[in-house]
């Protein structure tokens, strides 16, 4: 004669219904259910790991901080050059480079007052624009003047130049013979001589003049 019995979870187990698929079917679905919920605990541990587990975990956790905080005080370096970059750079246009408003002026001027200390006359003069490649801030101007006195004198303004706190540079010479009628039997023959000297223009907002 089959007895009835109970397991777990109020499911009644007889001779009949262990003969049902449909019961049978169920109890597989179950234990594959408490399986798979079993495998899922192993596997993602919801309820905390060891304490070895724990201490890998903050050491993985320590050691990307750190990295972390490595990245963060390189990438301070990096503006901090930037910065200090961009300080020095517009130091160095507002010292070397002229103005957009007064360009022309201050550069005749210059000249001007270089060969008044060289001991030589300045002549007549043209200017023109030039544009630099890649920037739209700045641009080359170009002053083409004649200059005429002795060969020492024509010496020490083209040095006057050279050391100018303007950034100059003189591209080209252009030298016509020496004038013999007139003058005095032991003085030197003056030159006549016409330079092309470039300065750069600095047209951002702001600029010293």
């Amino acid at each position: 004669m089959a007895r009835n019995f109970r397991l777990p979870g109020s499911i009644k187990w007889s001779g009949a219904s262990i003969r049902n698929p449909r019961v049978v079917m169920r109890v597989i679905m179950g234990i594959l259910l408490v399986a798979n919920l079993a495998a899922a605990v192993i596997a993602f541990k919801p309820f905390g790991g060891s304490a070895e587990d724990l201490r890998q975990n903050q050491q993985s956790l320590q050691a990307e901080l750190t990295t972390l905080r490595a990245r963060l005080a390189k990438t301070k370096q990096v503006a901090e050059r930037v910065e200090t970059a961009r300080t020095q750079g517009d130091q160095f246009l507002a010292k070397y480079f002229l103005s957009e408003r007064s360009a022309s002026a201050s550069l005749l001027q210059d000249l001007d007052q270089m060969a008044t200390e060289a001991g030589i006359k300045m002549g007549q003069a043209s200017f023109q624009p030039q544009e630099i490649e890649g920037s739209d801030a700045l641009y080359m101007l170009s002053i083409q003047a004649g200059f005429e006195g002795s060969y020492a004198n024509l010496t020490k303004f083209m040095n006057l130049v050279d050391k100018s706190p303007r950034f100059l540079i003189i591209e080209g010479m252009r030298a016509a013979a020496p004038q013999q009628q007139g003058q005095q039997r032991n003085a030197q023959p003056a030159l006549n001589v016409t330079l092309k000297i470039d300065s750069f223009v600095n047209t951002q907002p702001g600029a010293p003049i």
